[in-house]
């Protein structure tokens, strides 16, 4: 290991233990994992809660409390006895630019998933192999066979809005929201509920947006311009050779530098008190 490698790793174990502690979750999505206790439940919340996980935190939290509320003390019996009902409590649902149908199209997806196979990761896991570089090609599996199953219902059509909610990285997108739900399911620690147990989080991909790529800059990761599906494999490529058996470690406490410290990229008086500071100050 190389000397700066060695101090990036110094510095990111020290953003680790800071900030990796589940009183530090909200005022992240995963929040609303912790709400329940049934595997069940848990799973289907954060498939939800990473999909609308776009746009500012605070829509993102009330957008999840409407969701969630509408959806009844089990978000999993919800989802197993979907019915046209259930589409019309969902109806006038809405975050930003994901509707009420679009949620339903989805929530429709994953109940035949589960009719099938059990639970979304035992859907996801037939797409696995643990040979791969990465977690990629399973994700590519998965978005394109839900993609399929709803079009296959719908004359061959699928909507701009489901395809949104299963972005897939066969078209060069980072699938920031759909690595944060692989992170979470994964990873097992005092944040990420390790609930899955057949994917190798050695195979995950770090979820990247603006803000992660700034920071990863300014630690010498990678330096393209753009936030896209090679960006973040060339970013997690980095990590892994920093903590190899597991690459995405970093990703909550670097994401709390922005969430909770407000860092914008531009220096600031309270600068000085980050761990990343030195890193900073030789741009």
């Amino acid at each position: 290991m190389s000397k700066r490698i060695a101090q990036i790793r110094e510095v990111l174990e020290k953003l680790y233990k800071r900030y990796n502690r589940r009183e530090l979750i909200n005022p992240d999505p995963l929040q609303f994992l912790y709400r329940y206790s049934d595997p069940a439940d848990i799973e289907i919340t954060a498939f939800l809660a990473s999909a609308l996980a776009y746009g500012r935190v605070q829509q993102i939290e009330k957008s999840l409390d409407n969701l969630l509320g509408r959806m009844g003390d089990s978000p999993s019996d919800f989802v197993i006895n979907f019915d046209k009902d259930k589409r019309q409590t969902l109806k006038d649902f809405k975050h930003r630019f994901t509707t009420g149908d679009d949620i339903s199209d989805l929530l429709t997806l994953l109940r035949t998933i589960i009719s099938r196979c059990g639970s979304i990761e035992q859907y996801f896991a037939r797409g696995y192999n643990p040979g791969d570089r990465n977690i990629i090609p399973a994700l590519s599996e998965f978005c394109n066979s839900l993609l399929d199953i709803h079009a296959a219902g719908h004359k061959g059509q699928t909507t701009r809005g489901l395809k949104y909610l299963l972005v897939s990285p066969a078209g060069g997108s980072a699938c920031k929201r759909l690595n944060l739900f692989l992170r979470w399911m994964v990873r097992d620690d005092d944040v990420d509920t390790g609930l899955w147990k057949s994917i190798d989080k050695a195979r995950l991909v770090v979820p990247i947006d603006v803000h992660m790529s700034r920071l990863c800059k300014i630690l010498g990761l990678y330096k393209r311009k753009t936030v896209s599906l090679s960006a973040a494999t060339e970013i997690t490529e980095s990590f892994a050779g920093i903590e190899p058996a597991d690459p995405v470690k970093y990703d909550f406490a670097l994401s709390r530098i922005g969430i909770l410290e407000n860092c914008n990229g531009r220096r600031r008086k309270d600068c000085e008190f980050c761990e990343l500071f030195g890193f900073c100050s030789r741009l």
